[in-house]
């Protein structure tokens, strides 16, 4: 796997012309970082001065015809020329390639056409370095080909939905990183045509995600659908003509197993998911976080779950799909969820653990559908033995498993924790230590972070899953803001975001009395939850001390995040809306801070002046976060559509999604609303 003989490498170097010193050789970051890759000096080569491409042994164009746009296909060997070529004498995996740029041509080989396409995309990123910097393509021998077959974002759609046109740039940013699965969790964002009532008035139709599913498709990416079922139904047990299928009558949480109506019905939902994401080869079930009684049938809860999954399994089977279903509920229902996310526990406890135990499932193992793959989901401490223990155990009784890994925390403004880099680093090294070569990054929409800010922890995600463990994180990063931004900052002081995150981190609770944020809604009196205001006559400033040092950082990040921003604006190639997403999250973190300030101000204001002053500055903050949030919402909803339909009923949720607590975009800012209508009443009383 991954290898080029060294004689093949020798012989090719002593036949390099020499290089012309007198042309600058450019600065060229890939990403995913190639296995072998050798620079030489400058070509001759210029990106635009190619014009033609050659299609050699007869083989298609490897690419959509839109990827050549310019160019025009030739017969002639020589001049300017990109030629692709079934090299069958090379040792490459199936989307293994070789880019080879010397003298006047671009030879890109494989023995598949998906890695003719991947060479492909690593010329257009030399390309795209060239031309930025005005310099030549180098001269340079590639060969590469991932650690990681099955490379898959989650595209989670039950909050909100993009525009259509940014889930087609979308997969074009996807293939231009080697992404090749998407599994898109669309609970209503599908128009049902078989139970019409589940699907939003928003969702996309079956013939637009077939559309969408196809244009992927020739970028090497295939669409499967994830289609909640047993738990997570809310989008579908909350309407009234389904509320019958419900385990627990008082919940919309979870079906009932036993009833013969509710496989009639998520089939239904399968069956048009499936025409809907005609080229994916798995079909998503679900099944995590779920209790089920079969209304008090006495059944135990594993074998609630595990009727379902096979009849769910069966039914994916006679439709060639392969079932994935997240592995957790049977592995607690065993007690031994915990010790999976647990690094405390050493190997050997954990294996006490599973000695004392397993036979909890052992009892049942039977009933484990093997046609299934089993999801081993894990977003903090994939390298917990317990966990590492979990998918040992799928393996051992013959069971398909695969890892999910996670690009952001929860409750959060942004992705945390670098994109949560450390957890998919590991995850992805562990699946490839263990010999499971298939891995999901999830992208959870509980609290709808803009989709922008996934995209850092989405590229971290391509290279490890590609390249493994061969750059540090810092360099992951540089190489992150040179193909995104472009080569001019790479730098880190341009490394904004880590700071940005810590301000976040703060900004989730900065105006509450505890982390309440996601509860708010639910509380007979949310303005209860709002920080106590400094017009009392106690001492505030020294009460809240550790909140105010945290305030003052915070803005002192936000004011950093912005300026630089401001700089990248005027240097950045491209992805300069991700910049805007990025402003406006520190401007609102930067209000909250700044709110915090004023009150200080205020609580420590020696003269009447100063109180006047401090008074007029909190009279301001109301009109201050008006316009802040006209602005959020025009930067955000550029892309994204903010408001739900008119009549759109809101689920239960039993998870307290943020997302999911307004039919607006109230649910971005409840904490600021509760807090200005707390400072309006007090300021009114004074």
């Amino acid at each position: 796997m991954r290898t080029l003989t060294i004689l093949f490498i020798t012989a090719y170097i002593l036949l390099l012309p020499a290089c012309d010193t007198s042309i600058p050789m450019g600065e060229f970051k890939l990403l995913p970082e190639p296995e072998i890759v050798e620079f030489y000096g400058p070509s001759d080569l210029y990106p635009d001065s190619i014009k033609y491409y050659r299609l050699a042994d007869g083989i298609p164009l490897p690419l959509p015809p839109e990827y050549v746009e310019g160019m025009e296909e030739t017969n002639r060997i020589s001049g300017p020329q990109i030629v692709f070529r079934d090299e069958k004498s090379l040792v490459l995996e199936d989307e293994g390639f070789m880019l080879d740029i010397s003298g006047d041509k671009v030879t890109i080989s494989g023995d598949k056409k998906a890695g003719r396409f991947y060479g492909y995309m690593t010329f257009l990123q030399l390309a795209e370095d060239a031309r930025e910097q005005g310099v030549p393509l180098p001269e340079c021998l590639i060969e590469d080909s991932p650690r990681l077959s099955y490379r898959a974002i989650h595209l989670d759609m039950k909050h909100h939905m993009e525009k259509t046109d940014y889930y087609y740039k979308l997969i074009d940013r996807l293939a231009q990183y080697k992404i090749n699965a998407v599994i898109a969790e669309v609970e209503d964002k599908l128009a049902y045509e078989r139970r019409p009532i589940v699907g939003s008035e928003d969702a996309l139709s079956i013939e637009e995600w077939q559309k969408l599913s196809k244009y992927a498709k020739k970028r090497f990416i295939e669409i499967s659908p994830l289609v909640q079922g047993l738990g997570h139904a809310s989008y579908i047990l909350k309407h009234d003509k389904y509320k019958y299928l419900r385990d627990d009558p008082d919940s919309d949480w979870a079906f009932n197993p036993l009833l013969p109506e509710t496989y009639e019905l998520q089939f239904d939902l399968y069956l048009d998911a499936l025409e809907a994401m005609p080229e994916g080869k798995y079909l998503h079930v679900g099944g995590d976080e779920v209790h089920t009684t079969g209304r008090n049938s006495g059944q135990s809860e594993l074998e609630l779950q595990l009727t379902w999954l096979n009849k769910v399994c069966k039914f994916a089977d006679e439709h060639d799909r392969i079932p994935i279903f997240w592995d957790d509920m049977p592995i607690k229902y065993a007690g031994l969820y915990k010790p999976m996310f647990n690094t405390s526990h050493s190997k050997h406890e954990v294996d006490r653990l599973w000695k004392e135990n397993e036979h909890k499932l052992l009892e049942y193992l039977d009933m484990f559908p093997d046609n299934c793959i089993y999801m081993r989901w894990n977003y903090s401490h994939p390298q917990a033995e317990g966990n590492i223990k979990a998918m040992e155990w799928f393996t051992e009784q013959e069971l398909d498993v695969m890892g999910a890994t996670a690009g952001q925390t929860r409750w959060k403004l942004m992705p945390q924790n670098e994109s949560n880099m450390e957890n998919i680093r590991s995850f992805a090294n562990t699946s490839e230590e263990m010999g499971i070569d298939e891995l999901l990054l999830t992208l959870w929409d509980d609290d709808s972070p803009h989709f922008e800010l996934y995209m850092r922890g989405i590229l971290a995600f391509a290279e490890y899953a590609w390249s493994g463990d061969i750059r540090s994180k810092e360099e992951i990063k540089a190489a992150y803001r040179h193909r995104e931004y472009g080569h001019a900052l790479s730098g880190e002081e341009f490394g904004f975001v880590d700071d940005l995150e810590k301000a976040v981190e703060w900004w989730n609770a900065a105006l509450l009395k505890s982390n309440s944020r996601n509860y708010l809604r639910e509380m007979e009196d949310p303005i209860e939850a709002v920080i106590d205001l400094p017009f009392s006559g106690e001492d505030w400033t020294e009460k809240h001390s550790v909140r105010l040092q945290n305030a003052a950082l915070s803005v002192r990040y936000c004011n950093t995040a912005i300026a630089m921003i401001d700089t990248m604006k005027t240097k950045a190639d491209r992805n300069l809306y991700r910049l805007e997403v990025y402003e406006q999250v520190a401007k609102l973190v930067h209000f909250s801070g700044n709110a915090m300030l004023a009150m200080q101000f205020y609580d420590i204001a020696s003269t009447e002046q100063e109180k006047t002053e401090a008074l007029a500055i909190l009279k301001k903050l109301p009109q201050e976060f008006e316009v802040l949030r006209a602005g959020f919402e025009e930067v955000y909803g550029k892309t994204r559509i903010l408001n739900k339909p008119e009549g759109y009923i809101l689920d239960q949720d039993h998870h307290r999604h943020m997302a999911n607590q307004s039919l607006n975009f109230d649910w971005q800012f409840w904490s600021e609303i509760y807090f200005l209508e707390k400072l309006s009443e007090e300021l009114n009383n004074l």
